[in-house]
């Protein structure tokens, strides 16, 4: 039998067989790298040219700067001022842990910063970027569900140009880090306006989305509250930017390829005027209390100032951005940022009888010859209802009551209207009120307004039956107050519109609101639209956009209301006996004005006063509010005479309040 010798030499054919098989190996790879080499060579050879020019080529970007904000004389408000700033950009540091953290000390250690702000600063500021918290961005980060924003983290303002000088010559050492000239926010003025203007920050992720930040990118910087924000596409420029070749490590070769300049934003101007507004906050700030102001033209909604108190500084808000600051401002418990001027819901106290009086006159319900026997008090629904302090006015009408704030008067008002209310279903009150504005937005050209509230039947009626309901407001027998509820335990009475008709009770009103109202009064029964826009200019100075708010509406106020109320609001102020005569009773221009104790349950009264003036000719109104100021005539109506200084250019002529009446 043959037997196959595994030792032999291959014969011929086995031999040929094995070279065909080794030479199809080698044409099919060698066809591989051809046809690999063919389609990036020849298919896809423009676009990795393309590719690897654009990575010789960097574009820096020329930041622009924001326009000016000025008041009506064109004084500075807010303008730029250019700062060398520390920058770092994550994505161009080293991506392995331990380089990384190594350049970061260095860098701390150039800066003057301790290695752990380096790294608080940037996780703040890209989580910002990415519109998280700190904890959720790192968290992300780690599980690989985010990437690093492409955003220059700012480390430090103003840097010595030795820390400069330092970063120049081991550049080397600090790839990612700059030190670049920028454009931040200054305000000279310190906290003048704080609450009006705003500030400006970096854009969100979820603006980039939006059409009106259409070609803006991560790290541009928008307005973000305040005018800074109503206006910013006004306020803000277009960048530019330089295109320069660079080297493979990415530093330029110092030559530049194109330019596109950047276009500075607008000035916007105001119709603020600054030495008013100064006289308001210092008014306000003189009165250690919570508070606020408005100065409007009674004839086209033009603020001539208007503030807060307390307030804030601005300039906490220019990077780099310390995050405890600005918790701290918000966990504030006196609510520094919060604009008490049109974000407020306040009673008005006795301020409100000039529109609860209009009411009843234009109604019908009374004429301006209805009399009243005021014996300081009366009983009425199983209640004894007062005036302040019990005082006794003996027969008063319309213009009297005004005069002396008789809260009995107002008192009986209510209760009529609330007996025309059960006849035929009419709110005279509340009727009035909102034509006036209370319980709307007034359409002022600031993000964040507060409608308010003006209660009716309706509304009380319907909290509660919905207080009867354990599912409601999470199962609390509270309805609109805290946290969107409001504590009630019974429906509508007379006794509401008796307080309504005096500012008490649940009526809800910003000052603002209150000052287009009297507004209104004054100016015959226009509804304007209050506004601070004026005109837009560019650097020159040119006009470029101008705004002329229309107003809002027109009612039907009778000659004969307004005089009445006119005349009331003018004894109040300029005649003895007046409730803030001891304030303006000799003041060189005579005022058309109304104290206001507004009573709030656990604390102290709250002070009021709205006038108008000249009193034969009104153009200007001021409102003032004190939390906690007690008397109208204490404490708002010697506030609003250091205004009305201000405003008619007049040296101090304003007395200390003593009126103890509401």
């Amino acid at each position: 039998m043959f037997r196959h010798d595994e030792n032999a030499a291959p014969t011929h054919a086995q031999f040929a067989m094995r070279v065909t098989i080794l030479g199809v190996i080698a044409i099919v790879a060698f066809g591989a790298v051809f046809f690999r080499l063919w389609f990036l060579q020849v298919l896809s050879g423009e676009a990795y040219l393309k590719e690897a020019n654009a990575n010789r080529v960097r574009e820096i970007k020329i930041q622009a700067p924001r326009g000016e904000i000025l008041d009506r004389a064109g004084r500075v408000l807010v303008d730029n001022k250019t700062v060398l700033s520390l920058q770092v950009q994550p994505s161009e540091l080293p991506q392995q842990n331990e380089p990384r953290n190594d350049e970061l000390r260095r860098v701390a250690e150039v800066a003057g910063m301790s290695y752990g702000k380096v790294k608080d600063e940037m996780t703040a500021q890209m989580a910002a970027a990415m519109g998280l918290k700190p904890h959720d961005y790192k968290q992300e980060l780690r599980a690989g569900e985010i990437e690093e924003p492409p955003v220059p983290v700012t480390l430090k303002q103003d840097v010595d140009k030795d820390v400069v000088y330092a970063l120049r010559e081991r550049q080397d050492e600090f790839p990612g880090v700059s030190a670049s000239q920028m454009y931040v926010r200054n305000y000279p003025n310190g906290t003048l306006g704080a609450h009006l203007f705003g500030y400006v920050s970096e854009i969100g992720p979820d603006q980039l989305k939006e059409p009106a930040y259409e070609g803006l990118e991560q790290g541009d910087r928008i307005g973000a509250t305040g005018l800074e924000s109503q206006y910013d596409q006004i306020l803000r420029g277009r960048n530019g930017a330089i295109r320069v070749q660079v080297e493979a490590s990415g530093e330029p070769r110092g030559r530049e390829l194109s330019r596109i300049e950047p276009e500075a934003g607008d000035n916007l101007k105001l119709t603020l005027d600054k030495k008013i507004q100064a006289a308001g906050e210092s008014a306000l700030a003189a009165t250690g209390l919570p508070g606020a102001f408005v100065v409007m033209k009674i004839d086209d909604g033009s603020i001539l100032g208007m503030g807060s108190s307390p307030t804030f500084d601005p300039s906490v808000f220019t990077p780099p951005v310390s995050t405890k600051v600005v918790k701290a401002l918000s966990q504030n418990e006196e609510d520094p940022l919060l604009d008490r001027a049109i974000q407020s819901g306040y009673p008005t106290g006795s301020t409100f009888k000039a529109i609860s009086g209009s009411a009843a006159l234009e109604s019908g319900l009374i004429t301006p010859e209805h009399t009243f026997a005021d014996a300081g008090s009366f009983m009425r629904y199983d209640r004894k209802w007062i005036n302040a302090g019990e005082a006794v006015n003996g027969v008063v009408n319309m213009v009297s009551a005004l005069k002396v704030s008789s809260d009995v008067f107002f008192y009986d008002i209510g209760d009529l209207a609330n007996q025309r209310y059960d006849e035929d279903g009419t709110e005279i009150i509340q009727d009035w009120a909102k034509q006036l504005s209370f319980g709307s937005l007034t359409g002022v050209d600031l993000p964040g307004e507060g409608a308010g509230l003006v209660p009716t039947p309706e509304w009380r009626d319907k909290l509660f039956e919905d207080a009867s309901d354990p599912d409601s407001c999470g199962g609390k027998e509270i309805l609109y107050g805290v946290d969107g509820c409001f504590e009630t335990d019974r429906p509508w009475s007379a006794g509401d519109n008796m307080n309504l008709a005096v500012g008490q009770g649940d009526l809800q009103a910003t000052p603002l609101q209150l000052a287009i109202a009297y507004a209104t009064i004054g100016n015959g029964g226009e509804v304007v639209r209050p506004h601070f826009g004026m005109e837009a200019e560019d650097a020159t100075g040119a006009q470029t956009q101008a705004f002329e708010p229309a107003p809002r509406r027109e009612v039907d106020l009778s000659e004969d209301t307004r005089s009445t109320i006119m005349e009331g609001l003018r004894q109040a102020a300029s005649e003895p006996a007046g409730t803030s005569y001891p304030t303006f009773g000799s003041y060189p221009i005579e005022i058309a004005g109304k104290t206001g104790t507004a009573e709030k349950t656990l604390q102290e009264d709250q002070s009021w006063y709205a006038a108008l003036a000249p009193a034969d000719d009104p153009k200007y109104v001021v409102v003032v509010t004190v939390e906690e100021g007690g008397f109208g005539a204490t404490t708002a109506a010697p506030a609003a005479c250091q205004i009305f200084n201000a405003v008619f250019e007049i040296k101090d002529e304003c007395a200390a309040g003593t009126s103890q009446t509401r």
